[in-house]
């Protein structure tokens, strides 16, 4: 039971660790250069919502 404890304490220091290394090291994010999700790996830049697509 101690040990299970200890495991999860150090997974959860670990991981509160990383994301705060990440966070301090890492360039922020502009959202408004950041293409929206629906091109997500299309390798095409949208230009208005699905009224606008070619029938």
């Amino acid at each position: 039971m101690r040990s299970t404890l200890l495991r999860r304490a150090i997974f959860w220091g670990a991981l509160v660790a990383f994301i705060a290394w990440d966070y301090g090291h890492s360039a922020p994010v502009n959202l408004r250069l950041e293409p929206p999700m629906i091109a997500a790996g299309s390798g095409q830049a949208t230009h208005g919502g699905h009224c606008s697509m070619p029938k």
